[in-house]
């Protein structure tokens, strides 16, 4: 028994001993069944990954097509307010312009007025200057003869005026 003293063949016959053990309680079938189940594991976190990804690429997509569609319809009502917005101002513009033009009109008839109002007053003060000039001439003037004749005429003017 030499070799018992040589430590190379103690340590390789204790590690066959070791290893029978090992193999005898079943130790690599558990070894290999907890990597199965920790492969499996694996495996389905993988899959539930995947799926998550799945549903996470879906949800993008479906929010990119309602970031699109709500862009669009924001540029749907910013064209709207736009063309609303250019159309009142057109309309007030052209409100201003028809408001102008009767303000206009109202001071052109009221000027129109007043120049007439005025030729009146002016024409009554002549005329009644001109009576009153010719009454006095003709009060100095002519005789009751000579009034009753002027006075016939003048009925007689007026009756051709007025017919």
């Amino acid at each position: 028994m030499d070799f018992l003293n040589n430590t190379d063949y103690v340590v390789a016959i204790s590690f066959l001993i070791f290893i029978g053990i090992l193999l005898y309680v079943g130790v690599p079938r558990i070894v290999g069944k907890i990597l199965d189940d920790r492969a499996d594991k694996i495996r389905a976190n993988i899959d539930e990954a995947r799926g998550l990804r799945e549903e996470a690429q879906s949800l993008l997509a479906s929010y990119e097509r309602k970031q699109e569609e709500v862009k669009a319809q924001a540029d749907r009502i910013v064209a709207t307010a736009r063309e609303e917005a250019q159309t009142a101002a057109e309309e007030a513009k052209a409100d201003l312009e028809r408001s102008i033009e009767r303000r206009l009109k109202a001071a052109e008839d009221q000027i129109a007025s007043a120049e007439s109002a005025a030729m009146n007053e002016v024409r009554n003060k002549a005329v009644s200057v001109a009576v009153a000039a010719a009454q006095s001439v003709i009060a100095g003037k002519l005789s009751a003869k000579d009034t009753t004749s002027l006075i016939d005429e003048a009925i007689k003017d007026v009756d051709a005026n007025l017919h």
